[in-house]
C-alpha cells in the first residue's frame, strides 16, 4: 500500500498532465469533423417544397377524409334528391363526381411523392450526420484509451 502511495506522489504531476491533455482532446490537434460541433440542421426549403409538405400533411389527416366523405354524401344526396324531382345536374353514375375525384387523386399523388422524396433526403442527411457523429466518437474513445494506457503504463512503471 506504502508502495503505490509512494508511486503516485512521484507520478502525480505527469497524471495531472495527462488528464488535462486528455480534457483537452481534438482542441489541440485539428478536428476533421469541426462541422459537427453544429447540432443537425435541415437545409432551408422553397415555396413549393413548404407547400407539397402542408398539403401532404393535410391529405394524411382524418380531418381531410372526413370532409371528403361529407362532401360526397352530400354530393350524392344533392344529386339524387335533384334527378328524383326531374333535374338534371351530374345524373346517376355521378361522372362529373367520377371526375373531379380522379382530377384530385391525379394532382395530389406527385405532390405526395414529392413530399415523401424530401423526407428521404432529410433522413439521409440526417443519418450521414449520425455516421460522422459516431465516428468522431469513436476516434475520441481510441485517444482516450490509448491516454489510458499511457496512464496505466506509467503507474506501473512499464514503458
Amino acid at each position: 500500500m506504502k508502495k503505490v502511495k509512494k508511486k503516485r506522489e512521484k507520478l502525480g504531476p505527469k497524471i495531472e498532465r495527462l488528464e488535462k491533455k486528455m480534457v483537452n482532446i481534438g482542441t489541440t490537434a485539428p478536428d476533421l469533423f469541426s462541422k459537427l460541433d453544429k447540432p443537425f440542421k435541415s437545409p432551408t426549403r422553397t415555396v413549393g417544397q413548404k407547400a407539397s409538405d402542408w398539403l401532404a400533411k393535410w391529405v394524411g389527416s382524418w380531418t381531410f377524409i372526413i370532409f371528403i366523405a361529407i362532401i360526397m354524401i352530400l354530393w350524392i344526396t344533392i344529386n339524387t334528391s335533384w334527378l328524383l324531382f326531374g333535374r338534371e345536374w351530374d345524373p346517376y353514375p355521378f361522372i362529373l363526381l367520377n371526375f373531379v375525384l380522379s382530377t384530385l387523386a391525379a394532382v395530389q399523388a406527385p405532390i405526395i411523392l414529392m413530399s415523401q422524396n424530401r423526407t428521404s433526403q432529410k433522413d439521409r442527411a440526417r443519418s450521414e450526420y449520425d455516421y460522422a457523429v459516431n465516428k468522431k466518437a469513436e476516434k475520441e474513445i481510441r485517444q482516450i484509451q490509448a491516454q489510458l494506457d499511457r496512464i496505466e503504463r506509467k503507474m506501473t512503471g512499464k514503458r
